[in-house]
């Protein structure tokens, strides 16, 4: 049984004020998360806490983080969604693993608090609904990291190990993840209702969506813009600076342009375009190059998802279709103008284009470190001249016209990054019972931008034996 607290005694508050509970109720399924064996705290998130007005008391964090002490409004429900999953059509799909406890209205917005690993739902399709450790820290390290590199995310509140094992390739110990997002709500969520004719639940979904994340929005046709709007600018901001999400499925694409669901994900060490590191990804659909046509596609879907409301409105249908053909154009303009910055051009134009591609074409070829090289032209750019010259009087031409290229460069262009192989190691450590690197991890990426001589070691690529190459989903 999930034990019931008396928060006014504990002089703990959770600014809960639940609107997605009040849906009609095939929009979800409400129950209580699993009970553990052993709950223990292994990371809590008390800037976001603060930042987020919840008052906790200074013991049973491992409880409440656990969903095995649930605070006074929390109302916790798996929600229903649909997507497609590497290009196929899965009509129920949902939280099989995780639990909304409720939203969070406070100064800065509406936030949903999430559970993540805290059992089965009627939506787990024959899977545990649990969490290993691995996919936990992993989530924790890479949201936050991603947080303070300025890229919009969902964000870790705590990480608590539940004393369970959790079967995967072997038996591993069992955790959960607090997750807070701006909401759950994703473009299968749009498609669960659309795909079952359920006009008036579709209706009620958009109409809900857009007054949470886009209520100044004029129309249905402005409402898909600034989806697309924020999709674009989402993925630009991966690419800038090489990450690859590894399932950008439309399940794991969050309406509020949020970077969610960090199953296989990683960063580049070595450029190249095509990279791939997830497992399951086997033909490349979700390679760094190709995430920007994927995010196209997804908005497809999500314009397709749409049309019953819309009906045989000719005017809106053009509209869509008008939006999602600017798709392509309007990511490269982003695109052009976040990797001018990367080499010290303010306003990057076409004309750049040369200079850019020639910069990450020269890395492909010397088989040389995306996150450092782009370091590597602030602090030594007269290595570039050693090994290119053209490109770099080329360079060089070009950014004496800006006031400050080097500024402009350093202020995109970070020293740090979640490298996958400190990523690992930090799990492999936890697995033997030693969460010190992955905390060191942690305070080291609040400060991506900044050189600390304390961390100098994370800013190493990869030996040959340290490389990853493979990534795994967390089921």
């Amino acid at each position: 049984m999930v034990k019931k607290i008396d928060y006014a005694k504990m002089n703990a508050q959770f600014p809960f004020d639940n609107t997605y509970a009040n849906l009609p109720s095939h929009f979800f399924y409400k129950q209580k998360p699993a009970p553990v064996t052993k709950a223990e705290l292994i990371a809590f998130n008390s800037n976001l806490a603060e930042e987020l007005e919840i008052k906790l008391p200074n013991n049973g964090l491992e409880l409440i983080f656990a969903g095995q002490i649930l605070p006074e409004g929390a109302d916790p429900l798996a929600q229903a969604y649909a997507g497609h999953q590497f290009g196929y059509y899965n009509p129920k799909l949902g939280d099989g693993r995780a639990l909304l406890l409720g939203e969070l209205d406070t100064k800065s917005g509406r936030y949903d608090i999430q559970l993540k690993g805290s059992g089965t739902t009627p939506y787990s399709r024959n899977g545990d609904g649990l969490s290993w450790l691995g996919p936990v820290l992993r989530e924790y390290i890479v949201s936050e990291a991603m947080h303070h590199l300025g890229i919009s995310t969902t964000r870790s509140l705590a990480a608590v190990g539940t004393g369970d094992k959790v079967l995967r390739e072997t038996v591993l110990p069992g955790a959960i993840l607090t997750r807070v997002a701006k909401s759950h709500i994703r473009v299968g969520t749009f498609q669960y209702f659309a795909h079952n004719g359920d006009i008036e639940a579709l209706e009620t979904l958009y109409k809900y969506t857009k007054k949470r994340h886009y209520d100044d929005a004029k129309s249905i046709t402005d409402f898909l813009s600034r989806v697309i709007n924020a999709q674009c600018d989402l993925v630009t901001n991966w690419l800038s600076i090489g990450f690859i999400h590894g399932v950008m499925n439309t399940d794991n694409c969050s309406i509020a342009g949020e970077t969610i669901d960090y199953g296989p994900c990683a960063f580049l060490d070595k450029y190249s375009a095509s990279k791939v590191f997830s497992s399951i990804d086997t033909h490349g659909r979700y390679a760094y190059s190709a995430q920007a046509d994927v995010i196209v596609w997804n908005m497809a879907q999500l314009a397709n998802a749409l049309l019953p409301i819309v009906k045989n409105n000719n005017e809106v249908l053009n509209e869509f279709n008008e939006l999602i053909q600017k798709m392509p154009s309007q990511i490269r303009s982003l695109w052009l103008k976040k990797f001018g910055k990367k080499i010290g051009i303010t306003k990057s134009t076409s004309e750049d284009l040369k200079l850019i591609s020639g910069f990450l074409n020269g890395l492909a070829s010397r088989n040389e470190d995306f996150t450092i090289s782009f370091r590597k032209l602030i602090e030594e750019p007269e290595y570039f001249k050693s090994v290119d010259a053209d490109w770099y009087n080329a360079w060089e031409s070009r950014t004496s016209d800006e006031p400050d290229p080097f500024s402009v460069m350093a202020s995109v262009n970070p020293n740090l990054i979640p490298r996958n192989h400190q990523i690992e190691f930090a799990i492999s450590s936890a697995l033997n019972s030693n969460f010190e690197p992955f905390h060191r991890l942690n305070v080291a990426l609040k400060l991506p931008y900044e050189k600390n001589s304390k961390f100098s070691d994370l800013e190493l690529s990869p030996t040959d034996k340290e490389e990853v190459v493979k990534t795994f989903c967390g089921t």
